[in-house]
């Protein structure tokens, strides 16, 4: 009797391996935007960058689930503390567990300051402050309901669109592929 239960329970495993396989492999390669709130949720009351700590706006927060294991967080700060230079550039921290691209420029996992700024720019910066590289911003006129941070599917499959009001850049995961 024991040699038929092995046998029946490593003919269970067989057949129920391969589509536990693929239904996880399919789940975790696609990139979903999180839910309204979910960002807010995971992100740190407050951040560091360039020597000080401020305050996030859960409620001006946004992510993408960019696979099972990595998630890609950003959210408006309060500059308050900062000098106006600083307040120019640094809008938002930006969190990412996963290679990306910005608008074509490689961005490793880690945290970043970045910000919309004049000239239809966007900037994005080490947690020290210093310029990692500035990309183009696009402006979206058709943008139904601009809030102050948001990430909404761009037309490209795999890839989403950062707006801080009705400007926009482009982000995609790294080459194409997630963690």
């Amino acid at each position: 009797m024991p040699r038929r239960l092995l046998i029946v329970a490593i003919a269970l495993v067989l057949v129920c391996t391969p589509f536990g396989i693929s239904q996880t492999a399919a789940s975790s390669s696609a990139s979903t935007i999180m839910k309204s709130g979910e960002a807010g949720a995971v992100l740190p009351p407050s951040v560091f960058f360039r020597g000080q700590s401020a305050s996030i706006q859960a409620r001006n927060s946004a992510g993408i689930r960019l696979s099972k294991d990595a998630l890609l967080l950003t959210a408006l700060v309060d500059t308050s503390g900062y000098s106006s230079s600083v307040q120019q550039k640094y809008q938002a921290y930006l969190i990412t567990e996963s290679p990306i691209e910005i608008g074509g420029h490689p961005l490793s996992p880690g945290a970043y300051g970045c910000g919309f700024v004049a000239g239809n720019k966007f900037v994005v910066m080490d947690i020290g402050g210093h310029d990692l590289f500035t990309v183009a911003s696009t402006h979206d006129a058709e943008l139904h309901r601009p809030t102050p941070l948001q990430i909404l599917a761009a037309p490209v499959t795999g890839s989403f669109r950062l707006y801080a009001g009705r400007n926009f850049v482009e982000i995609s995961t790294a080459s194409g592929t997630s963690r």
